[in-house]
């Protein structure tokens, strides 16, 4: 029977402690949600001078950002004008190259061509091999 007491002695002790514990841990939760409402009210005060301040650290940022971009758009535009002046230059290159070889081929082709029409000019059939006469 002295068992019995002593585990329900126990027992009730522990609930007891449990029940002092869920008291301290309700009191310091609503302390800690009254704290919240007092910090809240604190930014609801300060909200517009923070707003404020936060908009011109925004504009700023903006501003940096969109000065680095530009920065970055003209020094690819220069790059691609640099590209685009090099490939008409050698474009130009390339072209007197090719009229170059025109000129030369053309002699070429003036000579076949002038044999070929000596051959025509007499009327003559044209030589076969004396085999198949």
């Amino acid at each position: 029977m002295e068992k019995i007491i002593k585990r329900y002695e126990i027992q009730h002790a522990d609930e007891l402690k449990n029940l002092d514990l869920e008291e301290k841990y309700l009191s310091h939760k609503e302390l800690l949600e009254i704290q919240k409402k007092c910090e809240e009210a604190k930014v609801d005060d300060a909200s517009v001078e923070s707003l404020n301040s936060l908009e011109e650290q925004f504009k700023a940022a903006l501003s940096i950002t969109r000065a680095r971009k530009t920065q970055l758009m003209m020094e690819f535009l220069k790059n691609l004008e640099e590209k685009e002046k090099l490939l008409r230059e050698e474009n130009q290159i390339l072209a007197s190259q090719l009229t170059k070889m025109e000129k030369k081929r053309l002699p070429e082709t003036e000579g076949v061509r002038a044999m070929s029409s000596e051959n025509s000019s007499g009327n003559s059939p044209p030589e076969t091999l004396p085999l198949l006469k």
